[in-house]
């Protein structure tokens, strides 16, 4: 049996409103490869940002090497071994490939005056040697693909001695030989030694490469299993087995069949693939997909926030041209980002404001002067139907909770009259009660006519709220579902599925 490297017991973890851990545990083996997954939000990467000091735990215990430990810090995790390589890799592109591995450890010359780059080098071409990678170690690190540059970051963090390297979404971004390569990688740190946690949401490399698989869910822990005793199916219903737990789901029945957007194989880059399907005036149509698949940058394409190599966009059966979001707007679609205090809102303004910024035209004079009065009305007819909770239309939208701030987004596109919202997770960091409000609001706007695409992490969410289901792997729509008997577990299955 190999010997235990790390052990994490009953790790506690509470945000303001969120309990995001409790006794969550984990194992790690010396020289093995452990996956760990779960649905967004499970409470891997507050698992893991507490195994690397990101994070400080309420309460439980970290075992290393049988010891006790606490890691208060970054610096303490790299000080003990542990090191993660983040989905966004934090290099520095203008500098090279071992300036990169040894930035602030930077070996100096006599009096540690200057920089002995020529002691850099040889150091940073140790560690490719082990890696047996050939990489110029001079070349600027903007220069290299996604691939190399990943590999640096591996050389970065063995640079510390690690003996616990934490990978999370490794392969997100490379292409299939390139994985190829890394799992070799991961195989010869495994021979020499190396405990690998390795975070992926695709369920074919997990059979590939790892020894053992931990489940999380809604911040617990759920099960450790070896990984040849499994099948994919039995992960899937680990990771999503629990039951939707709301007393409503909506009608599946839509006002009418009209079609009032259609997009056709919509491309960009490697980013959407042949993206193509419909919304129904009247319907809510939910997209589903785990990290990175693609559903944000499908929304940000349709609103002209990003460009798009082909496709085209039809609206009420017209096609139309959509470079920018004005063009967006002027067509009737609302966007609810799922970042709104960066894209949604104007914070340190009032209520009032946030609510009138689209439809200003709306409240000119003749001269271009503002009416004021004319704002204070709608603001007010805003606040009072969506029961919005502030003082005052004049209160900053800052100091409102999180589920009045997203009131404040929608009742901004509801003056604007949009025809068509996409709400991209819209009960993010919102408490219960607010979700409920959301919840019945978008029910609303889907009897009045309005035609809604959802954007959702949650499958709970998206099967109490959609008509419709579009799941995304990758890039690329992997399935339409029905919303009759459609489970949780379908749902996985196809975000999970990979089209070659």
């Amino acid at each position: 049996m190999s010997e235990v490297l790390l052990r994490m017991e009953d790790i506690d973890k509470r945000f303001p409103g969120v309990q995001a851990l409790s006794k969550a545990r984990f194992e790690l083996k010396k020289g093995e490869v452990h996956a760990l997954v779960g649905e967004n939000g499970a409470g891997k990467s507050t698992l893991m940002k507490i195994l690397t000091g990101i994070y400080q735990k309420d309460a439980g215990t970290i075992f290393f090497k049988g010891k006790e430990i606490d890691i208060p810090n970054t610096k303490t995790a790299q000080n003990l071994g542990i090191s993660m390589i983040h989905q966004e890799l934090n290099l520095m592109p203008d500098l090279t490939v071992a300036q990169n591995i040894f930035i602030g450890r930077e070996p100096r010359k006599r009096f540690q005056l200057f920089l002995d780059e020529k002691r850099q080098n040889e150091m940073a071409s140790l560690m490719f040697e082990r890696l047996n990678l050939n990489l110029d170690l001079n070349t600027l690190v903007s220069e290299l693909t996604v691939a190399k540059q990943q590999m640096v970051e591996i050389a970065k963090a063995l640079s510390f001695d690690a003996e616990v390297l934490i990978m999370d979404e490794p392969t997100a971004a490379l292409t299939e030989n390139e994985i190829e390569d890394l799992f070799k990688i991961i195989h010869q740190l495994r021979d020499n030694g190396v405990g690998i946690i390795y975070i992926s949401h695709r369920m074919d490399e997990l059979k590939r490469i790892t020894d053992r698989i931990t489940v999380m869910r809604d911040g617990c822990y759920v099960d450790t299993v070896n990984t040849q005793e499994v099948s994919i199916d039995e992960i899937v219903a680990m990771m999503v087995g629990r039951e939707i737990k709301y007393s409503f789901k909506p009608k599946i029945e839509r006002v009418s069949n009209e079609k009032v957007l259609e997009v056709k194989h919509l491309n960009r880059g490697s980013i959407l693939k042949d993206i193509s399907f419909y919304l129904n005036k009247g319907e809510i149509l939910g997209f589903a997909g785990l990290m990175g698949a693609g559903r944000t940058e499908v929304a940000r394409a349709i609103f002209g926030a990003d460009p798009i190599d082909s496709g085209d966009i039809y609206i009420h059966g017209q096609k139309v041209v959509i470079n920018s979001t004005h063009d967006a707007v002027k067509h009737g679609i609302g966007y609810l980002s799922e970042d709104r205090k960066q894209f949604g809102l104007l914070t340190e303004m009032d209520v009032k404001t946030n609510i009138a910024l689209p439809s200003y035209r709306k409240f000119m004079w003749a001269g271009g002067w503002m009416n004021d009065n004319h704002i204070d009305r709608v603001s007010t007819d805003i606040v009072e139907d969506l029961k919005v909770k502030t003082p005052s239309i004049h209160q900053q939208v800052k100091f409102l909770s999180g589920g009045n701030q997203q009131k404040v987004v929608i009742g901004k596109w509801l003056v604007r009259d949009c025809d068509i919202l996409i709400f991209d997770e819209p009960t993010r960091g919102i408490d219960v009660g607010a979700k409920r409000e959301i919840y019945n609001l978008l029910n609303k706007l889907a009897k009045q006519g309005k035609s809604i695409i959802m954007i959702s992490s949650e499958l709970t969410e998206i099967l109490l709220m959609s008509h419709r289901i579009i799941v995304m792997c990758e890039g690329r729509i992997t399935g339409e579902l029905k919303n009759e008997n459609v489970t949780q577990e379908t749902i996985m299955n196809y975000a999970v599925k990979r089209l070659a």
